[in-house]
């Protein structure tokens, strides 16, 4: 099971989110890249979500969609910001393909990394920093902590098979 790391948010429109995974780091950011695998742990259940395109280079496609169990379908189209394999992981929803701005600014950035730990362990921290504090407030109220908390501890599971 995951273990909880205390961080602070680098400033004041940042959420935050630390645990050590029992799998590496190769192991994680294999489970993040593998676009088959995000239906058994991108979004808390009873939600799924399907990678619909992953381009993994700065510039390129991130095209996820998650499906709500009352037939809820939220598409969530981005780019890759910054990708460093088996360590990091940038990506927003602020632009879409050809770098256009998507409508709204966006709800965030995320930071992933994934860094080596004590006994081939993986300190697994993503570090979602939004353009306003009301869209972090938005996120905080959609529930990022538990959700993303479990989406974690899924992550974990899945990497341990990579």
């Amino acid at each position: 099971m995951t273990q909880t790391v205390h961080l602070k948010p680098n400033h004041d429109r940042e959420l935050v989110l630390a645990r050590i995974l029992d799998a590496t780091p190769e192991q994680a950011y294999r489970a993040w890249t593998t676009p088959e695998r995000y239906p058994e742990w991108f979004c808390p259940k009873p939600w799924r979500a399907e990678s619909t395109r992953m381009d993994l280079r700065p510039g390129g496609v991130s095209e996820v969609t998650m499906y709500g169990p009352d037939g809820e379908v939220f598409p969530n189209p981005g780019l890759y910001l910054e990708v460093v394999p088996n360590r990091k992981l940038v990506f927003t929803d602020a632009f879409t393909e050809g770098w256009v701005p998507t409508e709204g600014g966006g709800m965030m950035t995320a930071v992933l990394t994934f860094e080596p730990a004590e006994g081939g362990r993986t300190l697994y921290v993503a570090r979602c920093g939004h353009p306003t504090v009301e869209k972090l407030r938005q996120h905080e109220e959609m529930g990022f902590h538990d959700g993303w908390g479990a989406v974690a501890e899924q992550l974990e599971q899945v990497a341990k098979t990579m």
